[in-house]
């Protein structure tokens, strides 16, 4: 297997090359880089990766931080107008996932349940004067650094409830010290996170200002980090080989097969299948492809790729780009054939809108009625209060900047390109413009649920998927570090136990209409 896995991740090389480093001006971040380093600080540090990780993670601090300044609530008496219903997330030992704490008036531990079950409750917090929950003695025993990061986290917090209370003039002042103490150039995952944070939540207090929240959107730029990240993390390769090893095993001794992918950016995926698909027992099928994004120059470039490869497997391929939100299409834009075995791939992400709303995406995959539908979902909520997405989107990137903290020293080119291109993205996106409130429509909490409720029946992983992905991460020192879990008919990936990325095979099932 391991022979075979090498031959898919050379098809993978050979299709896109790598892109120069000269797309990423660090400049343009729009915090201060530092004027110099000392060499005697630095190399301690690139050698231990991100500082004291075996002792203090940063996602380590944001729980402890969260839970602190729950626990320290004052009392609400019976004649307050306002309940206090507030979440804050912590870890679960038993089943690897992230969990909360909930309550009702002074906030109360309740027995540990999945994240993914309670992400949807909202936080509701009152006036609750600003507090340094650092001073609890959580602070003890750690350097000037950790002692730096943990007074970071905390301002943001403090920052968080200003503005969920629409207490932008203050908000703004704390946004103002974030830019000047935080830097995404940081020698600590805790300063690099709240430097991009502040970025975000500064852009949503002058959004809340001005009344605009539209980004432009660099789609090369971003599609370029994308395959940096594919490169230096085992994320998204778990993502494109489950997915594939699914779609492989729905396509099984089936002549014309038809892949749909909703937001295809460069491809990155399909060269892998296509050799296995091509190097079949029975013989190849012939292979149409549907892709989908916003550029249609670089959908027809990606469709060039891919063509190419194809053409040297000597397997029959056909591309149709189509340059739209899927949500916006009806399906015969699809141009699904008779006799088609159809597959829908979904890779999710928060870096733009790739699908629309979410209702019309569900009403037109029903619609397709596809024989297997991949999913791979973020393990965290778009919905929602301000607060709620605050507090699991802060856990969650605080976890991914562990994961490539520990994996790359603080001056390699390309961590700085993913976190900057692609996770300061993500949290823009999520802090400044998501939200029901600001976006103009709900989006789902959990897509595995939504499915479920929608005529979709659940496909197990099977063991050749979770073989596939162990595979992967045996590719990524240090693997201790990753874990890969299976359960429900999933597979889910993460770091330490904190779950950031969940795969999987849906059917849609005619007679449950």
């Amino acid at each position: 297997m391991k022979a075979g896995f090498e031959v898919v991740q050379g098809a993978l090389d050979m299709i896109q090359p790598h892109e120069p480093w000269d797309i990423y001006q660090p400049a343009a971040v729009g915090f201060p880089t530092p004027t110099s380093f000392n060499p005697f600080l630095v190399k301690p540090i690139i050698e231990n990766r991100c500082l004291n990780m075996e002792r203090n993670e940063l996602s380590d601090w944001v729980e402890q931080i969260t839970r602190q300044l729950i626990e320290d609530l004052p009392e609400a008496t019976g004649s307050d107008h306002h309940h206090h219903v507030l979440h804050s997330e912590t870890k679960s030992q038993d089943n690897n996932i992230v969990a909360s704490f909930s309550g009702e008036f002074r906030p109360r531990k309740a027995p540990k349940r999945s994240h993914f079950d309670t992400i949807g409750n909202e936080l509701q917090w009152s006036n609750v004067e600003p507090h340094h929950v650092y001073d609890h003695g959580m602070n003890k025993g750690l350097n000037r650094v950790d002692e730096h990061g943990l007074t970071l986290i905390t301002q943001l917090l403090e920052c968080a409830v200003a503005i969920s209370v629409d207490n932008l003039g203050e908000a703004h002042r704390m946004l103002l010290e974030l830019t000047q103490t935080g830097s995404p150039y940081g020698i600590s995952c805790a300063e690099r996170v709240v430097a991009y944070f502040a970025m975000a939540m500064s852009s949503r207090v002058i959004n809340s200002w001005l009344g605009t929240c539209s980004p432009l959107v660099n789609y090369k730029s971003i599609h370029g980090a994308f395959q940096v990240f594919n490169n230096v993390s085992p994320f998204i390769k778990f993502a494109h080989f489950t997915s594939n090893q699914a779609i492989l095993e729905a396509f099984h001794r089936r002549d014309r097969v038809h892949i749909l992918d909703l937001d295809i950016m460069q491809g990155l995926q399909w060269p892998a299948l296509f050799h296995i698909l091509a190097t079949r027992m029975e013989g190849p099928p012939h292979v149409r492809m549907t892709g989908m994004g916003k550029s249609m120059e670089m959908l027809l470039e990606t469709g060039k790729q891919l063509a190419n490869f194809a053409k040297r497997l000597g397997m029959s391929f056909e591309f149709h780009p189509i340059a739209r939100k899927f949500g916006e299409i009806d399906a015969s834009m699809v141009q699904v054939r008779r006799g088609e075995t159809l597959a829908v791939h979904w890779l999710q992400h928060s870096l733009y809108d790739a699908t629309g709303p979410d209702w019309k995406t569900m009403r037109l995959l029903k619609e397709l009625s596809p024989s297997i539908t991949t999913l791979v979902e973020q393990d965290i909520s778009h919905g929602g209060s301000f607060l709620d997405r605050f507090v699991g989107s802060l856990h969650y990137y605080s976890t991914l900047f562990d994961s490539l903290g520990a994996n790359l020293p603080i001056d390699d080119p390309n961590r700085h390109r993913v976190e900057h291109c692609l996770l300061h993205r993500e949290i823009n996106n999520i802090m400044a413009i998501g939200g029901p409130a600001r976006s103009g429509e709900d989006k789902f909490r959990h897509w595995k649920m939504e499915l479920a409720r929608n005529c979709f029946v659940q496909m197990p992983m099977s063991g050749n998927s979770m073989a596939q992905a162990q595979l992967i991460l045996n590719m990524f020192p240090p693997a201790h570090g990753y874990s890969l879990v299976e359960g429900d008919g999933t597979l889910r990936l993460g770091w330490k136990d904190t779950s950031l990325y969940t795969a999987s095979a849906w059917t849609f099932n005619a007679s449950s209409r």
